[in-house]
């Protein structure tokens, strides 16, 4: 009997289409996801454009952060073509989520922190999850959906001492090194005095923005990094590579003022050198998460 492929053809291409789609999603669905997803850019858009400042204010203050939406947004697209074949649903769990949420960003006009507010967005993303895409699917993203909290700037109130420590740490370990490089130094505190300058290592030169960025992609890393001891590594050493990078740059600064002079810091090498620590410090959180060939299959048996 023949068979009529023009007929066929159609039918073939809309199940294609559909399974290519993540999310298989009715029209009147994606209308309103469109239409809850507006409404809530409107809503929120003071805090994004507050985060937005945050992010590109310098290198020194949360310069990754203006990623985390597109990685959370790429890995969020991946894990749900995986749920293509789930029954679209709902589940109103989503509204334990939304309102707090909510709630929290009322609050946040009154105080004008604008942190509240954006963490507020963190919180109510797994609401609309549920809400839209039911609670497999919310389940199937909820690390990315975890991650976004990476974006949050962290209050310098909370890491002052942290950075304090780090400043330390920064100061001595680069003044055993700098003599290796015939450079008489002391230091006092957190200075470095030199033959013609005296350097004072700052909050921005403490190396926070780097070991922040370095635990998030560590984290990113581990999440898709076969093997519960090499995730465990991945985790472990992103604390010391980020404080290492930046205990390097210190020291590059340092030499690079008794070589020439201290108004190098005012042009823009002093920016650049922020740049190189994570140039430096995020290859090698990658590196430590692929797997070694020979050895997948093990680390995968044991995941």
């Amino acid at each position: 009997m023949p068979v009529d492929t023009a007929a066929l053809a159609p039918d073939a291409g809309r199940k294609r289409a559909s399974r290519s789609r993540p999310l298989p999603l009715t029209s009147g669905q994606i209308a309103w996801l469109a239409a809850v997803l507006a409404l809530f850019g409107l809503v929120y858009y003071p805090t994004i454009a507050w985060l937005f400042d945050r992010w590109t204010m310098s290198v020194w203050h949360n310069a990754h952060g203006m990623l985390i939406p597109v990685v959370v947004g790429y890995f969020a697209y991946h894990e749900l073509a995986r749920k293509r074949r789930v029954q679209a649903g709902s589940s109103a769990w989503g509204f334990a989520f939304l309102v707090p949420a909510l709630a929290l960003h009322v609050l946040d006009t009154g105080m004008h922190t604008q942190l509240l507010s954006a963490a507020s967005i963190v919180i109510a993303l797994p609401g609309l999850s549920l809400l839209f895409l039911g609670r497999e699917r919310t389940l199937a993203i909820a690390f990315p959906l975890a991650f976004m909290a990476m974006m949050l700037p962290i209050p310098l109130a909370l890491t002052e001492s942290l950075h304090l420590v780090l400043r330390q740490i920064a100061t001595v370990a680069s003044s055993a090194i700098i003599p290796l490089l015939g450079i008489t130094a002391y230091t006092e505190g957190t200075t470095v005095h030199l033959a013609g300058a005296t350097l004072q290592v700052g909050d921005g030169c403490s190396g926070f923005s780097t070991l922040y960025a370095a635990v998030a992609v560590a984290a990113l890393t581990a999440y898709g990094t076969p093997g519960w001891r090499r995730r465990i590594l991945v985790l472990a050493a992103a604390a010391p590579i980020a404080i290492a990078a930046n205990v390097l740059r210190v020291t590059m600064l340092i030499a690079i003022v008794d070589w020439t002079h201290v108004d190098v810091l005012s042009t823009w090498i002093h920016p650049a050198s922020g740049m190189m620590t994570f140039a430096l410090a995020l290859p090698v959180i990658f590196w430590l998460g692929t797997p070694k060939p020979g050895r997948t299959t093990t680390e995968e048996a044991h995941a």
